[in-house]
């Protein structure tokens, strides 16, 4: 399965921006994940593969929106209210068992190449 996000960019703190990661594949429970330099990479939000169940780290819930088009191959991340501590690269990640609840980097076995997410103050 191959991934590629796309996306980021540069914005202010209180703006918004919109990831997408479009798929080779559509049997996978996808999930995004962040990296700062120096951190462990982060789990952020992850969807099943029908696109119900959604799940997020508490630190963007009521902030960040996953959601997927499987037309299309395609989960986004749309991130609103962003705060200059949500600067780091994001990362999709492919889990093709279609697991529910998958929060953990070990758990997913393709990711895509990440795009860098810059929030200034």
């Amino acid at each position: 399965v191959q991934l590629q996000a796309s996306g980021g960019g540069l914005v202010q703190a209180g703006g918004s921006l919109r990831l997408s990661c479009a798929a080779s594949a559509s049997s996978c429970s996808m999930g995004w994940f962040r990296q700062s330099p120096g951190q462990e990479r982060d789990f952020v939000a992850g969807i099943n593969l029908s696109g119900v169940n959604r799940y997020y780290a508490d630190s963007v819930k009521g902030r960040f929106t996953v959601s997927r088009n499987n037309a299309k191959n395609t989960v986004y991340l749309q991130m609103t209210s962003l705060k200059p501590e949500d600067t780091a690269i994001y990362y999709c990640a492919c889990d093709p068992t279609g697991s529910w609840y998958r929060i953990y980097v070990d758990e997913y076995d393709y990711w895509g190449q990440g795009t860098l997410v810059t929030v200034s103050s």
